[in-house]
């Protein structure tokens, strides 16, 4: 080919790459602009601005306990089975421990999110304890992976105190609950690094499974990993055949820190899926948020065979912000998925 030719030929390449790059920032935008209208049409609603007001609320109180959340948790001495007698428990939670002790007794290990610590889950933490599970442990991983982690080198650290919690308490496996960050650091373990051995169920509340546009806001290694175009979030996309953990994904439209918010969804046919979705409720109250509260606990108190667990789509948790945590049922997941916008 002559020099012209050549010259043509980069041009026409560098006009088409030069139309993709337009398009593809184009279509981002849009989709910021579209979750950034559904949030301003979703705050300016009664029900909205009072899951405003609960976010700030609970941040306040957040702040306050923060550093009693850096400190670590122990695990009790004594081994798992010396929380069992149910002589003192209230009825309650002496249902629980009586009707499935394999249940009861399965460690729960809660994983915070970003810049976060263990404090985020104070109220969850004591409704699973009050509910009768023995041994809810919240685990801080390195303050330095805010700062120049990774998500990979995050969750081979996650592995390893898996295996600790697992040694000490001689289970075989663990339930998850990671807040934002938390339950993608979760996830990553159990589909890319055969996690899916020790954890019977992950719960994720807020986690930005399909990345978030909120990571373009400052230029962490980290935050670049949260990117909907990232290699990790490539990664989780990838084919994960027989991966045997089950899911359940908690989302709300009224989240501000993972845009879209529905990227808080989890969609993989690979996996083993229920998405759960709150309505009117930030990005930090989903720990603390009743619904939440309950969703969590009903579903790891069955057990069950991971193999009935299938794919139900997204359940519509009731919005009502008087509801009391034992009155809000997820009975619903064992019906027809309802669609959710």
């Amino acid at each position: 080919m002559n020099p012209v030719g050549v010259v043509g030929v980069a041009a026409r390449q560098l006009v088409a790459c030069g139309a993709g790059v337009a398009e593809s920032a184009t279509a981002t935008a849009s989709s910021a602009l579209g979750a950034l209208a559904r949030t301003v049409k979703t705050i300016t609603r009664p029900a909205g601005l009072r899951g405003m007001f609960l976010e700030a609320g609970w941040m306040g109180v957040h702040l306050l306990m923060y550093p009693w959340g850096a400190l670590a948790e122990q695990l009790r001495p004594g081994g798992p089975y010396d929380r069992y007698r149910t002589d003192d428990l209230p009825p309650a939670r002496r249902g629980l421990v009586i009707a499935d002790v394999s249940a009861a007794g399965t460690p729960i290990l809660l994983v915070h999110g970003f810049v976060d610590n263990r404090s985020v889950f104070a109220v969850l933490g004591r409704a699973l304890r009050k509910r009768g599970f023995g041994m809810v442990y919240g685990i801080n991983y390195s303050v330095l992976t805010a700062l120049n982690g990774d998500v990979r080198s995050a969750a081979r650290e996650f592995g390893r105190e898996v295996e600790r919690i697992c040694e000490a308490t001689s289970a075989e496996q663990v339930h998850v609950v990671g807040h934002s960050l938390g339950g993608l650091i979760a996830r990553y373990y159990v589909q890319r690094l055969g996690g899916d051995a020790r954890v019977h169920t992950l719960v994720s509340l807020g986690t930005p499974h399909h990345g978030t546009m909120a990571a373009y806001l400052l230029p962490s290694p980290l935050l670049r990993q949260l990117r909907p175009d990232s290699d990790v979030i490539a990664e989780l996309r990838e084919p994960a055949p027989g991966c045997r953990t089950r899911f359940v994904a908690v989302w709300s439209e009224l989240d501000q820190l993972i845009v879209p918010q529905r990227h808080a969804r989890l969609d993989h046919p690979d996996l083993l899926v229920t998405n759960l979705h709150l309505s009117n409720v930030g990005h930090l109250s989903l720990s603390v948020d009743p619904r939440a509260v309950h969703a969590v606990a009903s579903t790891l108190a069955q057990l069950g065979s991971v193999s009935s667990f299938r794919d139900r789509g997204t359940t519509a948790m009731p919005d009502r912000p008087d509801m009391a945590p034992e009155a809000a049922s997820i009975s619903a997941m064992g019906t027809a998925p309802t669609s959710a916008s």
